[in-house]
């Protein structure tokens, strides 16, 4: 190895480098912050907590120090399965530490999501949208007709 002299710049090593320096500055920031280990615990959630837990939640992000280690991991837990999943706390950390071979979480957080049941969404009848359009206050009786049988045929098809 032998130093070299640039003219527009100091003097810098030729010869062989670390691969670390090829690595973009943004990535390497990740890196070291632990985000390749967040990413392995997204890619094989259901393989390290189960079917029964991994559809009940899923992990947002990952508190951890500078060594990579005793994180706090974010999880995101459906409305009604908290207790379940508050049950299992333990097991999912310790679970996830041996996935990675050493203390990697020491706490979770567990954040709920309110889910909209899709069955109760309201049908559209026919006094429900006279009441919203005011169809009886339609003078046209042409444009009148066919506002109702149209809302006729849409409670048909949905029933």
């Amino acid at each position: 190895m032998h130093k070299k002299k640039n003219i527009k710049t100091n003097t810098y090593l030729q010869g062989l480098r670390p691969i670390s320096s090829t690595i973009p500055r943004g990535l390497r920031g990740i890196l070291k912050k632990g985000g390749h280990n967040f990413s392995n615990v997204v890619d094989n959630w259901n393989k390290i907590v189960g079917k029964k837990i991994s559809d009940n939640c899923y992990p947002v992000k990952i508190n951890t120090s500078k060594h990579i280690e005793n994180g706090v991991l974010t999880l995101m837990v459906k409305h009604g399965k908290e207790i379940d999943i508050e049950y299992e706390r333990m097991n999912i950390i310790d679970k996830i530490n041996s996935f990675f071979g050493y203390k990697y979480l020491k706490a979770i957080k567990l954040n709920i999501i309110n889910q909209i049941n899709k069955n109760n969404k309201k049908l559209i009848t026919k006094k429900n949208l006279e009441k919203k359009f005011e169809i009886n206050e339609i003078k046209n009786h042409e444009l009148k007709k066919n506002l109702q049988t149209l809302v006729k045929a849409y409670n048909e098809k949905k029933n």
